[in-house]
């Protein structure tokens, strides 16, 4: 099985895009800073600098990285590609934190104030 690469890069407007091939990332890259690649998110960002890439011996595994990364934020996103990985981990934790205190329904509830007592009896 072919292996395949993920990669980063920093478009002009300093956000970041992650992609995949199976083919070098500098052709890749190239590709990109030419801006050959129609309906893509660095077709108006130009230019684009590589920032990280890493190769999957396995496609699946590159696929499953590259959807992680897309989904993480800048913060975490920088300490990956400065192999921060105390950091990476610690913006896990916070984010997990964070899901875990909003997934909390009771978090959004307020408490019901008592029923009215009828006076009249």
């Amino acid at each position: 099985m072919q292996g395949a690469s993920i990669y980063i890069l920093r478009c002009a407007d300093g956000s970041h895009s992650t992609g995949i091939t199976h083919r070098s990332v500098e052709e890749r890259v190239s590709e990109h800073a030419r801006g050959l690649i129609e309906a893509c998110y660095t077709k108006n960002r130009s230019p684009v600098e590589l920032v990280f890439s890493e190769y999957y011996e396995r496609t699946d595994e590159a696929v499953a990285a590259e959807r992680r990364i897309k989904g993480w934020s800048r913060a975490k996103k920088k300490a990956h590609m400065r192999g921060d990985f105390d950091a990476l981990s610690a913006l896990a934790r916070r984010k997990s934190k964070i899901e875990t205190s909003s997934s909390d329904p009771s978090s959004f509830e307020t408490q019901a104030s008592p029923a009215p007592q009828d006076e009249g009896s």
